[in-house]
């Protein structure tokens, strides 16, 4: 039973369960749920086919090369970090362009970084399944040999979390930063996925890249999920994509560890300073008319 307490104060939980739900409608509201299912397969599976068409033309269609195996499991990932980075950034620009809702927001008793955590849910499980479907695809038509056995869950759940954690402050960092942007603000989100995508190590080792977009990979919690990933699916076929072959499972691990309290530490003390610097400019109730 929901009090007057409750609508004055909401707890994290609370702001968190609504907002999930309200992103879920807003996601799923343009069309009818047959459709919407769908839409949510095939666009998985043509990525998954685009790329599967680009290695039997560069690489003559070897699917049970060892890096076709890793290639896969980056591409497909990809979904995911770029479903969590964009869905929860993207939540300020569609309540403030779109919906134009978002200084209401700011007026209600909740914390927006929460509102948008929860916002997101909807596009991370869409994303969730996307990846599982594009892995099915591999396994059925691909003959990729992934089975429920012979994965290492420890450490798929571990590398997820930690990266989902990662992913989401960066997220939320983009959020505060598009409060600021006043022309073109839906290209940021696009930028920096494009980015993340190649300067990651998702379908190729960083060792590729020129030595100073290398220090950038680096430098990103990505490259070391991405090669975590493919460790706990793939065993030694994972161990033998040339990135980090001198680190173990768990120095992996532990520098995951690291982004993600970097990460989360960061989003939040910069989401607090494009917060007030948006308020002193008056951007939060700002349409950018683009």
């Amino acid at each position: 039973m929901t009090t007057e307490t409750d609508l004055k104060h909401p707890t994290n939980t609370k702001t968190f369960r609504i907002s999930a739900w309200l992103g879920w409608l807003i996601q799923s509201n343009w069309t009818d749920p047959f459709v919407f299912a769908i839409y949510s397969l095939i666009v998985p599976m043509a990525g998954a086919a685009i790329l599967v068409v680009m290695y039997m033309v560069i690489r003559g269609g070897n699917f049970s090369d060892p890096d076709f195996l890793n290639i896969f499991i980056g591409n497909a990932f990809s979904h995911l970090a770029n479903g969590v980075i964009q869905g929860v950034s993207y939540g300020i620009l569609d309540d403030r362009e779109h919906y134009r809702t978002l200084k209401y927001l700011y007026i209600a008793p909740i914390r927006i970084p929460v509102y948008l955590i929860g916002r997101s849910v909807a596009t991370v499980l869409v994303s969730m399944i996307s990846v599982i479907l594009i892995l099915i695809f591999g396994v059925v038509f691909l003959h990729i040999p992934l089975s429920l056995a012979s994965v290492n869950w420890g450490l798929l759940l571990i590398a997820l979390l930690l990266g989902m954690i990662c992913f989401t402050a960066m997220g939320i960092f983009l959020g505060g930063w598009t409060l600021l942007i006043k022309n073109n603000p839906y290209d940021l989100g696009t930028v920096v996925g494009t980015g993340l995508f190649l300067f990651s190590g998702a379908i190729f080792p960083l060792s590729v890249l020129p030595t100073a977009l290398r220090y950038l990979g680096y430098a990103l919690p990505l490259a070391y999920w991405y090669t975590l990933l493919r460790r706990a699916l793939l065993g030694e076929i994972g161990r033998s994509f040339p990135m980090f072959t001198g680190l173990s499972d768990g120095q992996l691990v532990l520098i995951l560890a690291g982004f993600a309290l970097l990460t989360g530490g960061l989003a939040l003390l910069t989401y607090g300073w494009f917060d007030k610097v948006a308020r002193d400019r008056g951007n939060i109730d700002m349409i950018s008319n683009y």
